[in-house]
């Protein structure tokens, strides 16, 4: 009881300051601080030398320097035009699909992503494309915001993954395994939305409007041309990876040199465009990585105060089952998810969460790929959802009219969920099958 009682003091000292409207990486040296000093009597020399040796410990991380390059490489893409082409060659291939060109924003969705990393950055540049052409087009306003809301999320399941970077680093985990475990997830909950897509379109046509264009043998060439310059970067960044050629840091280095190749031979790589991916790579990673060293800090703090053994051994205590333990959870993310974006999910609550869910069995490669579902469902959660935001700003709408519009996609996430859960091996079969 102690332990849950330290446990909670910490959370509600974290939503204190954090309601106060600190930032979060101070609201993590605050409470990791406050409690090293007052629980644990440590002197404020003694605390400065635990900082200190987390700060150097990180700031050494190799794995850690992808994070930065992958942030750059999705700038990259963002501001040039690939995204527009993205759009232009996808579309002859799901014009005849019922749905029809809804089915760019879950596709295209789904191949940003594994050049991206980011949600936000995946769902600002098909969103920015799809949504005027498809409102133009006269197809349904919410099927048509709620699919890019959804699939926008799929950033940070399908690989290279940011999150599950973070995540790799903080429990220590294979991040090339991690990438590896998110792809199937990722290809199931982008069928998921592409099936309930054209379930909507066969029930209600008008959903999708419009007979589809002849096209000829020529259209889809062209088409395949503007799909080249993203198919390249993804054959660089996740053929690198899998063939064992170079790790996760490494690919992202590689990818940033091939984003910039790309763009040279697209005729858009300027200084001013040198500049200004540069600046924003330096502005998030920055941001990422100091969210990153103070949680580490506040973890340390409540390693000490043996917070993360003593919760998981007084839930132990109360005999759940595995599956009971991860109902808890799950509920415990959807309120997290309402209040944190999913950065701060993940970093303020897997110094508890870790221990009980490998106490109960579970895999922590599997964990990892559940903990981004929730973070994925944090992303289209109001009234702090960043997909939401994002297309708030798009759109011009109101951020419920927004989280109406998701409501389904977010109901399909549950589900892909559920289905992990029931079978794991969704998540399982590709690590162990490339690496044993």
């Amino acid at each position: 009881m102690d332990a849950l009682i330290a446990a909670f003091t910490v959370l509600g000292l974290l939503a204190l300051t954090l309601g106060a409207g600190l930032w979060i990486f101070t609201s993590l040296l605050i409470v990791g601080g406050v409690s090293l000093w007052l629980v644990m009597g440590q002197s404020p020399d003694r605390i400065g030398t635990i900082a200190s040796g987390i700060l150097f410990r990180y700031a050494s991380s190799w794995e850690l320097a992808s994070i930065p390059m992958f942030v750059w490489m999705g700038e990259i893409i963002f501001r040039t035009d690939i995204s527009a082409r993205l759009f232009r060659g996808l579309a002859p291939f799901v014009e005849r699909i019922p749905g029809g060109l809804l089915h760019t924003n879950v596709l295209g969705c789904t191949l940003f992503a594994a050049v991206s990393g980011s949600s936000p950055a995946t769902t600002a540049t098909v969103g920015r494309i799809t949504t005027a052409e498809l409102f133009r087009r006269g197809y349904d306003r919410n099927l048509a915001v709620g699919s890019i809301a959804g699939a926008g999320s799929l950033g940070l399941l399908i690989p290279p993954s940011i999150v599950l970077i973070v995540y790799g680093i903080l429990a220590e985990q294979s991040i090339t395994r991690l990438f590896a475990s998110g792809i199937l997830p990722g290809l199931m909950i982008a069928s998921l939305y592409a099936g309930y897509v054209m379930l909507r379109a066969w029930r209600d046509p008008s959903v999708a409007p419009g007979a589809p264009p002849q096209r000829s043998l020529r259209d889809f060439g062209v088409a395949l041309l503007d799909l080249l310059p993203l198919f390249v970067l993804m054959l660089t960044v996740l053929g690198s990876i899998y063939s064992g050629i170079a790790t996760p840091s490494e690919a992202a280095a590689m990818g940033v040199a091939a984003s910039l190749v790309v763009a040279a031979c697209l005729r858009q790589l300027t200084l001013r465009l040198l500049r200004v991916t540069i600046l924003g790579a330096l502005r998030t990673s920055t941001m990422i990585c100091t969210i990153l060293i103070c949680a580490a800090f506040l973890s340390t703090a409540m390693g000490y105060m043996h917070i993360p053994a003593d919760v998981a051994a007084a839930i132990g205590g109360l005999n759940l089952s595995p599956y009971m333990l991860l109902l808890l959870l799950t509920v415990f993310y959807l309120g997290l998810g309402v209040i944190l974006d999913g950065s701060s999910m993940v970093v303020m609550s897997l110094p508890i969460a870790l221990p009980l869910v490998l106490q109960a069995g579970f895999d922590p490669i599997w964990f990892g790929i559940y903990l981004v579902l929730m973070v994925e469902m944090a992303q289209i959660t109001p009234p702090v959802g960043f997909n939401l935001f994002v297309l708030q700003g798009v759109t011009g709408w109101s951020i419920w009219q927004v989280a109406r519009a998701a409501f389904p996609f977010f109901c399909l996430m549950v589900l892909g969920l559920l289905l992990i859960t029931i079978f794991p091996d969704i998540v399982l079969f590709l690590p162990r099958y490339l690496y044993g």
